[in-house]
C-alpha cells in the first residue's frame, strides 16, 4: 500500500514565490520586444498613467507600453491562472485526469460561434467575435448539460457528452470554413482558433480578471467539498455534499469562466492539463492549498509562453497555443513518468 502523498513545499513559501515570480514575469515581459524599454521606463510608464509623476518615454514608447504590451502580458496572465483552475477543479470534479477546461466542449462551441460571426456574418455586424465565441460556447455547455441529464446525469455521462460536444462543434466549425470562407479569412480564424492574444485591450482585461476573481471565489469557497470528490461521488453524499447540485454549479462556472477566456484569447491548450498536475505533485491535494498555487503557475506559465510567441519569429507571431502545446506534451509526459503508479 502507498503512502499518502504530503505537500513538498509549505503553501506560505509556495504562495510568496509565486507572486515574486509572476510580478517579475510581468516585468520583464514589458521589456522583451523589438523596442528597447528596460523596467525602470516600463515601471514609470505604469505611475505616470495611474496619477504618478509623467514619464520621461516619448508618446510611442508610452504606448507599447501601456497600450500594446501591459494589457497583452495581464491578459496572458488571467486566461492562464483561469485555465489552469478550470483545469484542477474538472479534474477533481469528474475525477479524471485527462480533463481539462475543454472537455466540455466550450472550447468547440467558442470556435464554432466566433467563426459564424467572421465568415457567415451572423448577427449583422451587432455581435463581435468575442460575443459569437460566448454564445457559442454557451450553446454547447447547454447541449452537454442536456445530453449527460438525459443519460443519467452521472460523472462518466458528462465526460461523454462533452466529448460529442466537442466533435459535434469541430466538425461544424471545419464545415463553417471549408465551405464558405476564402483564403485569407481562413488563415485570420486558424490563427484565432490556435490562440492568440494579439488583440488584447484593456477592456479583455477588466472583464477576464473580473469574471476569473468571481470564479475563484465560488471554487475556493467549495475546496472542502472538492477534497470530498476525491473519494468519489458516494463517499462524498455520505459527508453531506449535495452531489447533483455542486457539481451543476462548478460545471457551470468553469465553462462560464473558458467560455469568457476563450472568446478573449482563443482556444489555448495544455495549460489546464498539465499544471494541476505539477502542482499537485509539489503542494499536494488539498484544494485550498491547490486552486491559489495552480492560478499562480498558470498564469507565470502563459506570461512567458506569449511573450516566446511574439518574439521568437519577429516579426511573425506564433500563436501562443501552438507554444504551450509544445511545451505541454513533454511536460505532461514528465508528470506522468513521476506520477507513475508503483509496481
Amino acid at each position: 500500500m502507498s503512502r499518502p502523498r504530503t505537500a513538498v513545499v509549505g503553501t506560505p513559501v509556495a504562495g510568496v514565490t509565486g507572486i515574486v515570480l509572476l510580478c517579475a514575469s510581468v516585468a520583464l515581459a514589458l521589456t522583451i520586444g523589438p523596442a528597447d524599454i528596460r523596467v525602470e521606463d516600463a515601471w514609470s510608464v505604469v505611475v505616470s498613467h495611474l496619477g504618478g509623476e509623467t514619464s520621461a518615454l516619448s508618446p510611442i514608447r508610452d504606448g507599447i507600453v501601456w497600450d500594446l504590451r501591459l494589457p497583452r502580458t495581464l491578459l496572458a496572465a488571467v486566461c492562464g491562472a483561469g485555465l489552469a483552475v478550470c483545469g484542477a477543479v474538472m479534474q477533481s470534479l469528474l475525477r479524471n485526469p485527462l480533463a481539462d477546461p475543454f472537455v466540455l466542449g466550450v472550447s468547440s462551441g467558442a470556435s464554432s460561434g466566433a467563426v459564424a460571426v467572421v465568415v457567415l456574418g451572423v448577427g449583422g455586424g451587432a455581435v463581435s467575435v468575442a460575443g459569437g465565441a460566448f454564445l457559442g460556447a454557451l450553446c454547447s455547455f447547454g447541449l452537454v448539460l442536456l445530453l449527460s441529464h438525459t443519460l443519467g446525469g452521472s460523472t462518466d455521462r458528462v465526460v461523454l457528452a462533452g466529448v460529442a460536444a466537442m466533435q459535434l462543434f469541430s466538425a461544424l466549425t471545419s464545415f463553417i470554413v471549408m465551405t464558405a470562407a476564402d483564403a485569407e479569412t481562413t488563415r485570420g480564424v486558424l490563427f484565432w482558433l490556435l490562440g492568440s492574444l494579439s488583440g488584447a485591450d484593456w477592456t479583455d482585461v477588466g472583464v477576464c480578471a473580473a469574471v476569473l476573481s468571481a470564479g475563484l471565489l465560488v471554487c475556493g469557497a467549495h475546496a472542502r467539498t472538492l477534497d470530498a470528490f476525491a473519494f468519489g461521488e458516494e463517499a462524498a453524499a455520505t459527508l453531506g455534499v449535495a452531489v447533483a447540485r455542486t457539481r451543476l454549479v462548478l460545471l457551470s462556472v468553469t465553462a462560464l469562466l473558458t467560455a469568457v477566456l476563450v472568446a478573449a484569447a482563443g482556444a489555448i491548450g495544455f495549460v489546464g492539463l498539465v499544471l494541476p498536475h505539477a502542482v499537485r505533485a509539489l503542494a499536494g491535494p488539498g484544494h485550498a492549498r491547490l486552486l491559489p498555487l495552480t492560478a499562480l503557475a498558470g498564469a507565470v506559465l502563459l506570461v512567458w509562453a506569449d511573450t516566446l510567441a511574439r518574439t521568437v519569429l519577429d516579426p511573425q507571431e506564433v500563436p501562443v497555443g501552438v507554444v504551450t502545446s509544445l511545451v505541454g506534451v513533454p511536460a505532461f509526459v514528465l508528470v506522468l513518468y513521476r506520477t507513475r503508479s508503483p509496481r
